[in-house]
């Protein structure tokens, strides 16, 4: 959107003919002390409660109260099977085949587990390629992972920064460095949506360039999955993860997805580590009977433990939404929304911040960057005091993420207006 009326009413006009308004009703919106609703605009940190997620988690407490153990296969959702709740949901939300998608753990144990399998060093490809700024998990868990195996991560790791005076990464920088490096770089790691600018990163180009060179590729998902439309098997993607409790509103510390292309998944040779969960489920009940691990030629090979019930429940009520919702629709939604928001902060004197996301409707998902030059933090404060929730990321960005399931065009305009205040 551009030049887009300033007024009330034009929100007001944009809300009345929004097809996917009535969804906002299905979540808790959580209110000031004075019983007013907030201005949320944190769901790329963590996302709303879904109103019908509390029923969902009541009854797997019914059944373990009146079942016990027997709710493994005779509860409403039997607990044995319910991570295969998700196969298809899951699938379809990032553009994956059932059988590529499992949800398990949370998002860090799964890069060290996918890391295990597609991190191949040799003694001349040994290296990770990934982003800055990333998010300090994948830094961690990167370096980490690769000290583990032998290799000093100052020479292991290679990390791609913006260009002087810029703040996001060209993609032809990425594809230069893999040209340049290629032959001593055995996987890439990188944020498909960066957490601290938004910027979408073209996940097709870079897979292409990756393998090109022979590199295994792989993409953290934190801030894309249920932000943008993903196509993790038509992209050729060898792995990806993601948290839930950000877009795909499953609560705080909710579990974490996991992506493996089929040509992988049905590979029972890949290296790994092996849990009771990714058995065989065919031999799964021998336990000790059964000494050698037989994963599952499917994603599900990389469970360890058997599913967490109450943390998955809650992911139900949210993903029943997105299925019947669409990544289609939402998408058409944020790329009205996210414009809306970032049409009316450029109506206003910018001498304080500028909006580092790129412009580029491709490039860009639900969440805009303010960076802020004078005051950063007072001026966040201000923000909190008239009752917008947003986050602040070191040292001068304030994140906003208007969120097309439950965020309204008037919260945007509300939000500017707050802005437009600060002094």
């Amino acid at each position: 959107m551009t030049d887009v009326p300033p007024d009330e009413a034009f929100a007001r006009t944009l809300d009345e003919q929004d097809p996917l308004r009535g969804y906002r009703d299905r979540f808790h919106i959580p209110c000031r002390p004075n019983g007013e609703p907030v201005l949320y605009f944190c769901g790329n940190s963590l996302g709303l409660q879904p109103k019908a997620a509390r029923a969902i988690v009541e009854q797997e407490l019914e059944d373990w109260a009146t079942l016990g153990v027997d709710a493994h296969f005779r509860g409403k959702t039997p607990w044995y099977s319910y991570h295969e709740v998700f196969r298809e949901t899951g699938a379809r939300l990032v553009g994956a085949r059932p059988g590529e998608v499992v949800m398990m753990n949370g998002l860090t144990t799964n890069l060290h587990l996918m890391m295990v399998s597609f991190y191949r060093p040799t003694t001349t490809r040994f290296r990770v390629l990934m982003e800055s700024p990333a998010f300090p998990s994948d830094i961690y868990a990167i370096r980490t992972h690769v000290r583990t195996r032998g290799y000093d991560p100052d020479e292991a790791v290679i990390t791609l920064r913006p260009r002087d005076g810029e703040h996001t990464l060209r993609t032809e920088d990425v594809e230069a460095a893999l040209a340049e490096h290629g032959d001593s770089i055995a996987l890439v790691l990188i944020g498909g949506v960066n957490f601290f600018t938004g910027q979408v990163m073209d996940m097709a180009r870079i897979t292409d360039a990756g393998h090109a060179q022979g590199c295994l590729v792989g993409f953290d998902l934190a801030h894309a999955a249920g932000n943008i439309p993903l196509a993790l098997h038509d992209w050729n993607v060898d792995f990806a993860c993601w948290c839930s409790y950000k877009y795909l509103n499953s609560g705080p510390g909710g579990i974490a997805g996991c992506f493996v292309h089929e040509r992988h998944a049905t590979n029972v040779e890949l290296p790994r580590y092996g849990g009771w969960w990714g058995n065989d489920p065919s031999t799964r009940f021998r336990m000790h009977l059964n000494e050698e691990f037989v994963p599952k030629p499917d994603a599900d090979a990389w469970q360890l433990s058997n599913p967490p019930i109450l943390a998955m429940a809650p992911l139900q009520a949210s993903m029943a939404i997105f299925d019947e919702v669409g990544m289609d629709r939402l998408r058409a939604k944020s790329q009205r929304l996210t414009p809306y928001l970032r049409a009316l902060i450029e109506r206003e004197p910018r001498e304080w911040f500028e909006i580092i996301t790129p412009r580029a409707p491709d490039a860009s998902g639900c969440q805009l960057s303010i960076l802020v030059h004078d005051r950063p933090r007072e001026r966040f404060a201000a923000l909190e005091a008239a009752g917008v929730v947003g986050d602040f990321r070191e040292p001068n960005v304030i994140r906003v993420a208007p969120v097309p399931l439950y965020n309204s065009f008037h919260d945007v305009w509300r939000f500017v207006r707050v802005l437009a205040e600060l002094k």
